[in-house]
């Protein structure tokens, strides 16, 4: 299901709800870094984004 299906099934529902909306954002803002997600019972539970900054 993409994103615009998916928010047409659930128009309620908010960005956060939805997991890899969230992981494409961050993929989208970070530009050296890491993405980490946290996975229970096959369901993302959390996204952690670190971003390096080098001088």
């Amino acid at each position: 299901m993409t994103r615009a299906e998916n928010q047409q099934v659930n128009p309620g529902r908010s960005p956060l709800s939805d997991p890899l909306g969230v992981v494409a954002e961050a993929l989208g803002r970070v530009r050296y870094g890491a993405i980490q997600l946290t996975v229970h019972d096959g369901k993302v539970m959390q996204v952690d984004v670190t971003e390096r900054r080098r001088f």
